[in-house]
């Protein structure tokens, strides 16, 4: 977690913790001068509430604008909102990823069940009680907009009479020689299983083993450090096998076998040796057994920000990709993505094969826990973006109902994303479904089905500087 991310979280807890206790001073205020029974009452009653409309972790006010700002060639063109359609006043520019900049507000039940915008046969959510300015993701809808038969309508909001039409255009990254770098097992999956399932020239290169938090493993007689070393096994097969299953076999899958939440030290000090925080290992040659090609850092095994950058100046060199899927370094806050992000930077500065651009994916937020907001296999809208990002084009290629299944299906064999929820939250999920309208995929129970699974999957394009 960024220390961004660590800060709003603590600001959260704090602000809940300060309502809590003006609460109970109240409830015990009830409670010696009109009833005993009306404290318990009230506490039942407020966990409740809390459970259903106040337990998102949303760090910011939902009446914040966003504020996404695009490349300066980008077409844009005002549209009517009229008589439940989109209309345009000028013939539609080629471009297949769109997006519909527009102001919404919330109903006064958009305050308590999810405000959400139907165009076509999508479904886009946001933030309850929001109102400000959006954008609507209508990439994979070009021919009905085009034809003016495009409907658009709104649940728990309102829509404006006119909105800005942003028409993107770019080639098929699909078809270009690729790179995905995924700081853990299931990144890949979770970000580009639709565009990797169809690239014919891939390389997926996980960086770490995954084996933290592993507490769950200590059930089969496991000591901790036994648990952390079986977990890191586990998610490193994860990250060679599961491709296959998107038709990347593994002999195009590498594992470099570093520790988690270790990478930002390993760029801090490049000489420093940082072993695992759990499992007491200290050589990462023992997750690297099944790698198609020798790397630098299998001479010593040391994990070592050096080595880390070695490892992948020689994946570049062997694989000379055009294109590089990895984090987005200002959306996504997890410390190993926005290192790992950093760590190819270097490496593609030091490198004699330079990649032409990076495709930047936002498995996380610094936030909002819930983004993408809605069902799962609903359109992605563009996240909240407080800050004024980099203008990067977008691309936002979709994903059919059968590739939607099979990423699922990919999600389902991740060990980390196995498992039952704690009772907390399937009470929380049992609450929110039965008074918020909420609802979650039966393809699996972790919140990565229902965020990840959708008709599309989102990527910011930035050209690497050389």
């Amino acid at each position: 977690m960024s220390t961004r991310k660590q800060h709003l979280l603590s600001r959260h807890r704090r602000r809940k913790r300060l309502a809590l206790l003006v609460a109970l001073m109240v409830l015990a205020a009830l409670g010696v001068l009109v009833a005993w029974w009306l404290p318990p009452l009230f506490l039942a009653l407020g966990w409740i509430a809390h459970e259903a409309w106040f337990a998102d972790h949303l760090f910011y006010s939902p009446q914040d604008d966003y504020r996404h700002a695009f490349p300066a060639e980008t077409t844009q063109q005002v549209v009517t909102l009229a008589d439940g359609h989109l209309r345009l006043g000028a013939p539609l520019a080629i471009g297949e990823t769109l997006i519909l900049e527009l102001e919404l507000q919330s109903t006064a039940l958009g305050r308590w069940l999810d405000p959400h915008v139907r165009v076509g046969d999508d479904r886009q959510d946001f933030e309850r009680g929001m109102r400000g300015r959006r954008y609507l993701n209508l990439s994979g809808q070009a021919d009905a907009l085009a034809q003016g038969e495009l409907t658009i309508s709104a649940r728990f909001c309102r829509l404006p009479p006119k909105a800005t039409l942003h028409v993107l255009r770019n080639p098929d990254y699909a078809e270009r020689r690729m790179m995905v770098v995924a700081p853990h097992a299931d990144d890949a999956e979770l970000a580009a299983f639709g565009l990797y399932s169809r690239t014919s020239e891939v390389l997926i290169v996980t960086l770490t083993q995954g084996e933290i938090e592993a507490s769950d493993y200590c059930r089969l007689g496991l000591d901790a450090g036994q648990a952390a070393r079986l977990k890191g096994r586990l998610r490193s097969w994860d990250s060679l096998a599961v491709p296959l299953w998107g038709g990347v076999p593994q002999s195009r899958c590498v594992q470099l076998g570093y520790y988690c939440l270790q990478l930002p030290a390993m760029l801090a000090e490049p000489g420093q040796t940082f072993a695992s925080r759990e499992s007491g290992e200290a050589d990462v040659r023992s997750a690297r057994r099944h790698n198609p090609l020798v790397l630098p850092a299998d001479r010593d095994g040391v994990p070592s920000g050096r080595n880390l950058h070695d490892d992948l100046v020689a994946l570049l060199e062997h694989c000379r990709p055009e294109v590089i899927v990895m984090p987005h370094p200002e959306l996504d806050p997890h410390a190993d993505h926005v290192a790992a992000t950093q760590a190819l930077n270097q490496a593609v500065r030091d490198s004699r094969w330079k990649p032409e651009l990076a495709l930047l994916y936002a498995n996380h937020l610094h936030d909002n826990d819930r983004w993408p907001m809605g069902p799962a296999g609903c359109g992605v809208a563009l996240p909240p973006a407080l800050a004024v990002l980099p203008p990067d084009a977008l691309w936002s290629p979709c994903l059919d109902a059968e590739v939607q299944l099979d990423k699922a299906m990919a999600l389902a064999m991740q060990h980390d994303l196995q498992g039952p929820l704690p009772l907390k939250k399937r009470l929380r999920r049992t609450i929110q479904r039965l008074l918020a309208g909420r609802h979650w995929p039966a393809s699996g129970e972790n919140e990565f089905f229902r965020k990840a699974v959708r008709r599309h999957e989102l990527f910011w394009v930035r050209r690497f500087e050389h």
